[in-house]
């Protein structure tokens, strides 16, 4: 079965990029008219990303009282983002990574699923933080659009619903329990006219939430604890943002941190909220009017956007898919 999955998983990879060749070709020839130096530079930044999510697995992990090596932490996100983008689950693929991994090696498979999920939510924080200054510096320019507003608002309601549920399986695992039956009694509404069965066991969610909470009761609980993860999650977008001043950079554009920091929130605020796996097709055509209401022309917000995400999204799909190999292959 797992061959299966590892196949099947290969297989969408491929497909993914077979249908956006396009793109691609486009990407590369955008690179290519770019000042070489900057550009180089903003891909050493993209190599120095891929160690943030690791550090912050690392710590959480450590939190959790399990030692793991950085090297693994890093494979593991890497491959985790790939299996989130080429099969689209709502970060519960890119989970079962951790979650895997961690039965392989004889650990708790519960910390893997508390350490998935504060690292997401310690993401969502940071992020959220810098949406504040993007939405700030939309509003001092008179920019802000409902469209904006909106998103921004679903973007905390994610973060809001995570956390909740984070509260809650730390204070009591019958209340968490209950929470999570009720979300799987009304998703089992939904999905019954289509399969007519039920999707989700309210009694696996008692179970996972008992799981849950035993070990978020594992954390420290002292709030200083959480400091160097959360240290972490900022250095993740503060590197994100120095990819875009790099492209900016490579292109000759003038840019203001204003510019800078209201394009990154806005572009990073669909990647987060967008149907499609990690936003791709639509921050393509948002972050562009994003940088143009910014005041950078039309033409050099296109190029500035196809550099961008050619780096942030390509380099880590590529990198994951072959993270995701290494771990198969060790696996065997």
């Amino acid at each position: 079965m797992r061959k299966f999955i590892f196949i099947l998983l290969l297989f969408l990879g491929a497909a993914f990029v077979y249908l956006s060749f396009g793109e691609l070709e486009s990407i590369m020839e955008t690179l290519r008219m770019g000042n070489i130096w900057f550009v180089l530079l903003a891909i050493l930044i993209q190599g120095l990303w891929f160690f943030m999510p690791g550090l912050t697995y690392q710590s959480l992990y450590r939190l959790l009282g399990v030692d793991m090596k950085l090297s693994r932490m890093t494979l593991l996100s890497a491959a985790a983002n790939f299996v989130n983008t080429v099969a689209p689950s709502a970060g519960m693929g890119g989970m079962a990574v951790f979650i895997s991994d961690a039965s392989r090696n004889g650990q708790s498979p519960g910390k893997a699923t508390v350490a998935s999920m504060l690292s997401l939510f310690l993401d969502y924080i940071a992020f959220l933080c810098v949406l504040a200054l993007g939405l700030i510096v939309l509003f001092r320019r008179n920019d802000l659009d409902p469209t904006e507003i909106i998103a921004s608002g679903v973007m905390f309601a994610i973060a809001a619903a995570l956390g909740s549920l984070l509260y809650l399986g730390s204070k009591s695992a019958e209340t968490l329990g209950n929470a999570l039956a009720r979300m799987a009694r009304f998703v089992n509404r939904v999905v019954r006219p289509f399969i007519h069965r039920e999707y989700l066991s309210e009694a696996r969610a008692h179970e996972f939430a008992r799981e849950m909470a035993e070990d978020l009761g594992s954390l420290p609980e002292r709030p200083r604890s959480i400091v160097k993860p959360l240290l972490f999650a900022f250095a993740n977008k503060a590197l994100m943002i120095c990819i875009l001043m790099a492209s900016f950079l490579s292109f000759q554009v003038p840019f203001s941190a204003g510019t800078i920091i209201g394009g990154f929130a806005i572009s990073y605020l669909f990647l987060v909220v967008s149907p499609t796996p990690s936003g791709i097709g639509i921050v393509e055509g948002i972050m562009p009017l994003a940088l143009s209401s910014l005041r950078v022309p039309w033409s050099q917000a296109v190029i500035i956007t196809l550099a961008y995400r050619g780096i942030t999204f390509w380099i880590p799909l590529g990198v994951g898919a072959v993270s995701f190999r290494m771990l198969s292959r060790a696996e065997k």
